[in-house]
């Protein structure tokens, strides 16, 4: 007797979506590259969103873009409420960089990537009308132990205690902006150490809730859509996370209020992405701690990518090697 035909379940992405996104980010990492070190980031930019979009465009599955990119300073986009795949697999919340560093791309600086996160469609928090996010990311030894609402030395000798690593060999990543000048005297007068970042905090988050890593937490205000991509990663890796919106002014306020929003609200992990089946991918653009960059070897163009899972916990290294006559 024949079993009837059951209708297929595309509430969660499938098993295989991973490798087709890697694509779209090997995609736009490598259209970027011409315009490393050219001092243009909105052409780089320009070059590997629409290098991202034509890929993601044969994705089996029906993305809706939650987190898109470039509203900040009107670089070209892949703008929220896009729709991206073709339509015809599960339905997905999607969070997009091209690329994350697009002045560090344009300087010739390191840790630029080109980032997608995924998560089920209606799981990841839209927080696109408040740009800033303030945010405190370590491993799994945070979790109960450091907190937005404690001093930053508090956090330290508290996460010190935890991981019984000693302070004076801890070190805080913390973008390297104005606003973080009495956030880094108290780190350094804490005894901890720190990691500059000139941009990219993705990167810097991922890298403090890894193991083998020397960052020990990732704290300060960076964008809100990194907040976001960074949250789905943390899931597959197992690290900690809070966040807490930070509207620069009345204006972007009241634009929270009105979307929903609470700035007031500290976020946990599952605030910011409640679903159990996320993804991260994310291809180097120049070289960093988490990926290489790409580089051209004769022939061939090679491209590092690491690819996150949550709901089996999985991190995977994905190496490229294209040739570059098939990108001329």
């Amino acid at each position: 007797m024949n079993s009837p035909e059951v209708a297929p379940n595309f509430t969660h992405p499938d098993r295989n979506l991973a490798m087709e996104l890697v694509r779209a980010t090997e995609a736009a990492a490598i259209r970027a590259v011409p315009f490393i070190g050219r001092g243009d980031k909105n052409a780089a930019d320009k070059a590997a969103v629409d290098a991202m979009r034509v890929f993601l465009g044969t994705v089996n599955f029906d993305g809706l873009i939650v987190i898109g990119e470039g509203e900040k300073d009107e670089a070209p986009m892949l703008f929220n409420g896009e729709r991206v795949g073709n339509g015809k697999g599960p339905s997905c919340d999607i969070a997009v960089d091209p690329i994350d560093g697009t002045s560090l791309t344009a300087a010739g600086r390191q840790n630029a990537l080109s980032v997608i996160a995924v998560s089920s469609r209606g799981t990841m928090l839209d927080a696109s009308s408040v740009f800033y996010m303030d945010k405190i990311v370590t491993g799994a030894a945070g979790r109960g132990v450091v907190s937005l609402d404690a001093p930053i030395g508090d956090n330290i000798r508290e996460l010190s205690k935890a991981t019984g690593k000693p302070v004076g060999e801890m070190v805080l990543a913390v973008l390297d902006r104005p606003r973080h000048a009495e956030l880094i005297d108290a780190i350094r007068s804490a005894g901890a150490g720190t990691r500059l970042m000139s941009d990219g905090d993705v990167a810097g988050g991922i890298n403090a809730a890894r193991w083998q890593t020397r960052i020990d937490m990732c704290v300060g205000m960076g964008g809100s859509p990194e907040g976001i991509t960074t949250a789905c990663a943390l899931k597959a890796i197992g690290g900690y996370m809070q966040g807490r919106l930070a509207p620069k002014d009345d204006a972007e306020r009241a634009g929270a209020v009105a979307a929903g929003l609470d700035v007031d609200k500290l976020l946990e992990l599952d605030d910011m992405v409640s679903g159990d089946n996320t993804f991260f991918v994310a291809t180097g653009v120049t070289d960093g701690g988490l990926v290489d960059g790409v580089r051209r070897q004769g022939p061939i163009i090679r491209t590092e990518s690491i690819v996150l899972r949550s709901k089996s916990g999985t991190s995977r290294r994905v190496i490229g090697e294209h040739l570059a006559s098939k990108w001329l």
